[in-house]
Order: structure tokens, then sequence, then C-alpha cells
């Protein structure tokens, strides 16, 4: 299975799921914007980044997903994480979250690095640990059908369903828990199309509730605004770039084209960021 595609699309997707993972709020979710994120000049990528959205009190939490034994693991993790601490120079502190299948693939020496642990500033998750999927919210319980065989997984992905459609109230969280384990058991049964998929576990019939289709239409207008407002950062983002090339201030950019100064700071931060690559 591709485990790093589908834990990436699922806390972009649905990032309170993280935060219960980890014990807190999943409310905590709203003030963080989650991404994939490359180290400058070096082969480095840290899987998966939460960067609080505002404020200095939110810590940065740096994810590495492991599915396989890794005897480097936490000397490449410190290393990307004190580099992007480096180039980034972030005022919020910082958590490290490794996340693996079972505890046996955890076989990278802490010694160099023991102090991280014993703070907790790096912390380990076990998923076959956390107990039984019934007995888990939704969300987790969705991370651990990634774990379960193929004849478990058939009972296990039914009930999820069924507990997602009875305990999710609303509509486009709902979809997106039901699309995503449509596609873990997309990947746990390559040899069946996902109709095929969608008819053994009557996902064709909830395709076609009202529920889910103002679901999937909020989502997909949700994706066109996204899009635009992408369009518009980049836009922005070279028009500071040519401004700031022209010789003109920050207050003068700012006022040109009605942003916030902190706003045209971070921008010209990005653009000489990105000119220096």
């Amino acid at each position: 299975m591709k485990t790093d595609s589908i834990f990436y699309r699922l806390f972009q997707e649905l990032p309170e799921i993280f935060f219960e993972l980890i014990g807190n709020s999943p409310d905590n979710a709203e003030a963080y914007q989650f991404s994939s994120v490359e180290i400058k000049q070096t082969a480095f990528r840290i899987d998966g980044v939460f960067l609080p959205i505002q404020g200095e009190q939110n810590p940065i939490y740096f994810v590495e997903v492991q599915f396989q034994p890794d005897a480097e693991i936490y000397s490449r993790l410190v290393s990307e994480i004190y580099l992007y601490l480096r180039q980034n120079q972030p005022k919020n502190s910082w958590r490290g979250v490794v996340i693996y299948p079972t505890r046996s693939l955890d076989i990278s020496d802490i010694n160099n690095y023991s102090e991280l642990f014993t703070s907790q500033r790096i912390s380990r998750i076990y998923l076959d640990e956390l107990g039984e999927i019934a007995s888990l919210p939704v969300g987790i319980a969705t991370i651990k059908l990634v774990l379960e065989d193929k004849d478990t997984a058939i009972v296990s992905a039914r009930e999820l369903i069924n507990r997602t459609q009875q305990e999710i109230n609303t509509g486009s969280k709902q979809r997106q828990l039901l699309e995503l384990i449509e596609t873990i058991l997309v990947y746990k049964f390559p040899t069946m199309s996902r109709e095929e998929i969608e008819g053994m576990f009557g996902l064709s019939e909830l395709k076609q509730t009202r529920v889910y289709q103002e679901a999937q239409e909020e989502g997909r207008q949700r994706g066109i605004e996204e899009g635009r407002q992408r369009g518009i950062a980049e836009a922005n983002l070279n028009a500071i770039s040519g401004m700031l090339m022209l010789g003109l201030t920050i207050e003068q950019i700012a006022q040109a084209l009605n942003l916030d100064i902190e706003q045209v700071r971070n921008a010209a931060q990005l653009a000489k960021t990105q000119n220096d690559r």
C-alpha cells in the first residue's frame, strides 16, 4: 500500500485526526496548515509539517510516517528538523511525531537523541497498540484500517462505514472519510475495480444520497475557491517581486496592492528564498 500518500491525504483533508492521535483536542487543527516540506539545498523532505497559522503559542509539528525498518530514521529526522529551523528561523517551539504501524519496526538507535525522547520533544506512536477499531474514534479507526489484513478489513470497513454515517454529522467530513476508506480498500484489493469495491461495501448507494452529493458539491466549490486564492497569491507574489526589483519599499507595495505590510514582508522573504535557490 502507498501509505505515505494515504497519510498525507488524511492529514491534509482531516487534520483533526492527527491531533486526536497525539492526545490533543481535534479543535487544535483549526490553528494549523498541513503540508509536505522540502529542505533547500539537500535531499531531505519531511513527510508532513503542521504549521501554526498565526501566533507563537502553538508548536510546529513535524510528522514522519514509517512503515518499514530504517536504522537512520532518527538521525535523518533530527537533521531535517534542525535544518528547517536554521533556514526558516521560526519563533514557535516544535514537536516531532513518528508514526509506526508496529513497535517491531522501530529499530533505530536513539542514544544520541535520548533527551529529545525523554522530554517528549519527539514522540512515537505505534498504531497497533491504540486499541480495537470498534473502540476508537472514527478518524483514528480509519488510520487503523490501513493495518488490517484482507480478511478482517472487509468486516472492519463495513463497520467503519456504518459508524461514519451515524456519528459524523458534517456532510463534507463524512464524504471525506468515506472516500478515504474507499481509497484504502482500493489499495488493499488491487485486483478489484473501484466500482466493484463500491458495490461490495454499499458505497455506490451512499454516493446517490442527497447529503453525500451536497457535500461533494460543497467540496468542489471549496476546491475552486482555494484554486482561485492560490492564483491570487501567486499573482501577488510575482507583483511584489517585480516591485521590489523596481526599488519600491514594503510600505509602498502594501499600499499599491491593498495588502497588509506583514503579508508583503512575508511574500518578499519567500520571493528572495526562491531566487536564492
